[in-house]
């Protein structure tokens, strides 16, 4: 299921376009609106576990461990 999500902050992140291809570098300004598939998972890190999500975009690329504090979900 797709949902529409914000960023909440502006930041760059690696995008997997295809498995054959480099990681692109992307940055995601504060505000940008997009609709996703999320796959969240929990993570360990040196301050504890942490909720990260993987974000499928519709055009099917994809990055990975997106900390859930970055965006938000609008109604």
């Amino acid at each position: 299921m797709y949902h529409l999500i914000e960023f909440n902050a502006a930041f760059a992140v690696d995008v997997e376009v295809s498995p054959k291809q480099r990681l692109e570098r992307v940055r995601l300004g504060k505000g940008t609106r997009v609709y996703a598939y999320l796959m969240p998972k929990v993570v360990e890190t040196a301050q504890g576990p942490m909720e990260v999500a993987d974000i499928c975009f519709e055009d099917g690329s994809i990055t990975r461990e997106v900390p859930f504090e970055q965006f938000r979900f609008v109604d």
